[in-house]
């Protein structure tokens, strides 16, 4: 699954706390029944257009990662969990607004999964699918 989250209007000395930010990291994928086997990083920019400025703070899990961008003269925050393992979804969003109390969000969620059922059958898949396109490049009959 990967949830995406745009989240707008939160508050902004919220999305300025690395410390804050950098413990939501440290906790969370526990919280999704998720394993965390990095320590978070989270870094602040201030490049030369102000509006450019916030933190970004990232933390790896065994199931892939959980990724938080601030801008917070922009009242924006951008939010993604990707993991292999299914998780709960929508108290996620919850919890992404209440991190930053966020009052409004767009969210979208992608299945995540491997199309074939093991990796032989996929280096089949992908060798036929690469066979097919070049052909179709190449104007040679396909089929």
């Amino acid at each position: 699954m990967h949830l995406i989250i745009d989240g707008f209007g939160g508050d902004a000395d919220m999305m300025w706390d690395t410390e804050r930010l950098r413990s939501f990291l440290d906790e969370y994928p526990s919280n999704l029944g998720m394993t965390k086997i990095t320590v978070p990083e989270v870094l602040e920019y201030h490049g030369p257009n102000p509006s450019d400025g916030g933190i970004s703070g990232f933390v790896i899990i065994a199931e892939s990662h959980i990724s938080v961008h601030t801008f917070p003269h922009r009242d924006y925050v951008n939010i993604d969990v990707f993991s292999c393992k299914s998780f709960d979804h929508e108290q996620a969003l919850a919890d992404a607004q209440s991190l930053f109390n966020l009052t409004q969000v767009k969210s979208w969620l992608l299945d995540r999964g491997l199309e074939w059922q093991d990796a032989d059958q996929g280096i089949v898949e992908t060798s036929r699918q690469r066979t097919f396109l070049q052909a179709a490049a190449s104007g040679s009959p396909v089929g």
